[in-house]
C-alpha cells in the first residue's frame, strides 16, 4: 500500500472494480463495465446520450458507440428527441440487473468493510456514513476552483 492518500484511494477503487467485475461475471454473466453503464442509465433515466456521457465521464462518442449493442442485447431503448437528441431508457431487464446485482455488491462491500476493524477503538464507521462522507468530499472537489 502507498503512503499517499491519492494513491491509496486509487488502489482501493481499482481493487473494488476488479472484485465487482469478477463477482458480476460469476453471478450475473456481465462485466462491471456494462453494470456501471446500466447503473448510471437507471439512476439518471430519463437521459440523453450527452447527459449519460457526462455522468459516466466519457465522451458522447463513447456512449453512442455502445448504444446499438445494448439495444440489441435488450438493455436499453432509444427514442429520438428534439433535434439530434437521442433519449435512452433502461429496459426492465436492465433495471432488475442494477437492482439485484447492485444490492448484492453493496452487501459484499459492506461485509468487507465490516471485517476491517483496523482503526483505533471506537473509530469504526457505518457504510452509510462512509458513503455520505465520500460523496460530500466528491461534491466539494467537483465545485472547487483551481488556484
Amino acid at each position: 500500500m502507498a503512503e499517499r492518500l491519492t494513491v491509496t484511494l486509487h488502489e482501493l477503487v481499482a481493487a473494488m472494480d476488479a472484485y465487482a467485475d469478477a463477482y458480476l461475471q460469476r453471478h450475473h454473466g456481465v462485466s462491471f463495465n456494462l453494470f456501471e453503464f446500466l447503473a448510471a442509465l437507471v439512476e439518471e433515466s430519463p437521459v440523453d446520450i450527452t447527459g449519460l456521457a457526462r455522468c459516466l465521464r466519457v465522451s458522447k462518442a463513447a456512449v453512442s458507440k455502445r448504444v446499438p449493442s445494448l439495444v440489441a442485447g435488450g438493455w436499453l431503448i432509444t427514442a429520438h428527441g428534439p433535434g439530434r437528441r437521442v433519449d435512452l431508457t433502461p429496459t426492465a431487464a436492465a433495471i432488475e440487473l442494477v437492482r439485484s446485482a447492485g444490492g448484492e455488491l453493496e452487501g459484499e462491500f459492506a461485509a468487507v468493510f465490516a471485517e476491517d476493524a483496523g482503526g483505533a477503538a471506537g473509530t469504526s464507521v457505518t457504510i452509510a456514513a462512509l458513503n455520505e462522507r465520500l460523496s460530500g468530499l466528491t461534491r466539494i472537489l467537483e465545485q472547487k476552483e483551481l488556484p
